[in-house]
């Protein structure tokens, strides 16, 4: 499957991989925000928008035939990296349980906006099909 790269003597980083080597079909899931498939929102609460967008790219993985340990890449973006910092209990709890034990390589970026006004967060995720 994927090979998670882990340069000798560095520290192990926690809920993400410094790199991963993958082989197979390339699955490019574009940035998905808290709102469901009609595009509407639920909630303005920070970690719902995180649930409900890591269910939007399982979804998009799963019309692909792709699964979450299918991931190589995710690339986060948020309007308050205060909001991340302060619940990231509550995002690792909902990852693990929408994504699993599964932590490709990852950035966070704090935006000033994202194109939705209620949008909090969006994703952008690149996944790899095993041959």
């Amino acid at each position: 499957m994927h090979e998670i790269i882990q340069p000798e003597g560095w520290a192990k980083p926690i809920g993400y991989s410094n790199g991963i080597s993958a082989r197979g079909r390339i699955v490019q899931v574009g940035g998905q925000i808290g709102w469901d498939e009609q595009c509407e929102f639920h909630s303005d609460d920070f970690v719902d928008q995180v649930r409900q967008t890591l269910t939007n790219i399982v979804t998009v993985l799963a019309a692909a035939d792709a699964k979450p340990e299918h991931l190589i890449q995710m690339t986060w973006y948020f309007t308050d990296r205060d909001a991340y910092r302060s619940r990231m209990r509550e995002v690792g709890e909902v990852y693990r349980a929408i994504i699993g034990r599964h932590f490709p390589p990852m950035a966070a970026v704090q935006v000033v906006a994202l194109m939705e006004d209620r949008a909090k967060v969006e994703i952008q995720a690149l996944a790899v099909v095993p041959d």
